[in-house]
């Protein structure tokens, strides 16, 4: 084969003779990726202690890595199709190693902070190259199998990052979250070197650095006014000037890559319905699955009282169904079509958010891994044929820009669910704690009214009744909120399944969508819908 062609990432006839390794290494990236995001979750109450962390500190502590990460993906997948992705590849490895080593050893919130952000900056080079490198090496045939296990992957690897953590933290202090990143990531560091081969846009057009300044600075400010909302309030002048700024810089963006000769994202692939309606439905479900891993860690060990093990083995179950549902939804697709699999999926993930919402601290674990296997089938179901109707959307010399806009839609739905899903509990446990701090002095009562971590820590300090009330009353109080976040996810997953049934196109309109963005501009080379089995 020659340089070119591996350049333009033409293995579509046959595909890469290491494919199925390659695919190995790519998930393997992917999982250090997505469990950095789970695994935190587990060692926030560690961190408060460890390093005096306030609440405000502590949100930021989560969320620099997913605004660093989500605010740099489209360019990075850019900067993949431009420079070659296993480069992409390799540099974000290697920021990885580097910045976990550098988050084990924070003696600081403001440190960790920061080794957070820069450790995004390596998250963003990853993602979109694992997913454009396998759209690249494999035919079109076994493009959609490859998909659904990076998919099953992607999914699972919340749950994985859960165990990870929670092992470490029987044993370890909470730094060692991070450390594990290391070994994994020299593992695959080392294998990208050897067994992955280099790809790139055929074309080499100069990198659209106005459109990188615009959708960076974009996703930042509405990504900060997103993940500032639940502290500061959503009316406070910073959080609306957040969402200004973002909109008018997004704005902004889409005008700009309308103009422009060589644009890093052309608008017009939204108006390919497999495009714009995969990437609906992959940002709603990531913004309900980063919502509920936030949610169901707290529940295990604040409301159930469990050790960070055993909340994380609690979680996986969910594990074992995308692994199970993901290839079973490959044939699903090839049978009924995406127009009747992914809405299916979505409709089912609302299913076990709603079960979910009845769920509380006295349910027994057999009631409550009902919702988790339900919901887990759901979104298994859906996102292999919703990513590959984005990714297969564009042509192969944009597998970086089309897996970004895959990635970024599920940051960005992760940033907004953790966000609004924690705001809902927030309100919901607010409200139902009512007057049950009365009592304590204005300092114990402020904290306890904050979460049911402070309010657990705040009854340790009280007399023996006292804190027995308080403790029942902040445990009923966060059921009732988390209550209200999941049968809100339930209400948003159901309206995107509706939506999605009702947009979704057939194959004739798929190829209609594709005639016109071709007409709008004749380099443009898309694939179109693979048939459901038994149509003419």
């Amino acid at each position: 084969m020659t340089t070119a062609t591996a350049e333009a990432g033409g293995y579509s006839d046959q595909g890469h003779p290491r494919r199925w390794g390659i695919l190995v290494v790519m998930c393997l990236s992917l999982i250090l990726v997505v469990a950095a995001v789970s695994s935190l979750n587990l060692a926030i109450p560690e961190i408060r202690d460890a390093l005096e962390a306030s609440g405000t500190e502590l949100l930021w502590i989560v969320d620099s890595y997913a605004l660093i990460f989500a605010g740099l993906l489209l360019f990075a997948g850019a900067i993949g199709d431009r420079f070659g992705r296993r480069e992409a590849l390799i540099a974000g490895l290697a920021i990885v190693i580097v910045t976990s080593i550098g988050a084990s050893f924070a003696e600081s919130s403001v440190q960790l902070i920061i080794w957070r952000g820069i450790m995004g900056v390596g998250a963003a080079l990853i993602m979109p190259a694992t997913l454009s490198i396998i759209t690249v090496v494999f035919s079109r045939e076994e493009r959609s199998r490859a998909i659904a296990i990076w998919t099953a992957f992607a999914g699972a690897g919340g749950a994985l990052g859960l165990l990870a953590g929670g092992v470490l933290l029987e044993s370890f202090f909470w730094g060692s979250v991070f450390f594990v990143n290391v070994p994994i990531a020299a593992v695959a560091l080392v294998a990208v070197i050897a067994f992955v081969p280099t790809s790139r846009d055929s074309q080499q057009r100069a990198l659209d650095m106005t459109g990188a300044v615009l959708s960076i600075a974009g996703l930042f400010a509405l990504l900060f006014a997103i993940i500032e909302g639940p502290e500061r309030g959503w009316t406070d002048p910073l959080t609306l000037l957040g969402f200004v700024f973002g909109g008018i810089l997004i704005a902004g963006f889409v005008i700009w890559e309308l103009r422009t000769p060589y644009p890093m994202l052309d608008p017009r692939f939204f108006k390919i319905r497999r495009f714009s309606m995969g990437s609906v439905s992959i940002t709603l479900i990531f913004l309900t699955m980063f919502g509920f891993f936030f949610l169901i860690v707290q529940f295990f060990q604040f409301a159930q009282g469990l050790s960070p093990l055993q909340a994380a083995i609690r979680t996986l179950p969910m594990t074992g169904v995308f692994f199970v549902m993901a290839p079973i939804s490959v044939t699903l697709a090839r049978k009924f079509g995406p127009r009747v699999t992914i809405p299916g999926g979505l409709v089912l993930a609302a299913v076990g958010f709603a079960l979910f919402g009845i769920v509380d601290a006295d349910s027994s674990y057999g009631i409550v891994v009902i919702p988790i296997l339900v919901m887990g089938a759901g979104m298994a179901t859906l996102m292999p044929p919703a990513s590959e109707g984005i990714v297969s959307s564009l042509p192969s010399d944009k597998a970086g820009v089309g897996s970004a806009v895959n990635d970024t839609t599920r940051e960005v739905g992760g940033a907004i669910g953790i966000a609004i899903m924690g705001s809902l509990l927030a309100i919901g446990y607010r409200n139902s704690l009512g007057d049950a701090t009365a009592g304590l002095s204005p300092e114990d009562a402020h904290l306890a009214e904050d979460s049911i971590g402070f309010a657990l820590a705040v009854a340790a300090r009280q007399p023996e009744g006292q804190a027995e009330g308080l403790i029942a009353a902040a445990t009923t109080a966060f059921t009732d909120g988390m209550s209200t976040a999941f049968f809100f996810a339930a209400g948003l997953v159901l309206v995107t399944a509706v939506v999605v049934a009702w947009f979704y196109p057939g194959k004739k309109e798929v190829e209609a969508e594709i005639a016109a963005v071709q007409a709008a501009d004749p380099e443009v080379a898309v694939e179109p819908e693979p048939e459901p089995a038994g149509t003419a």
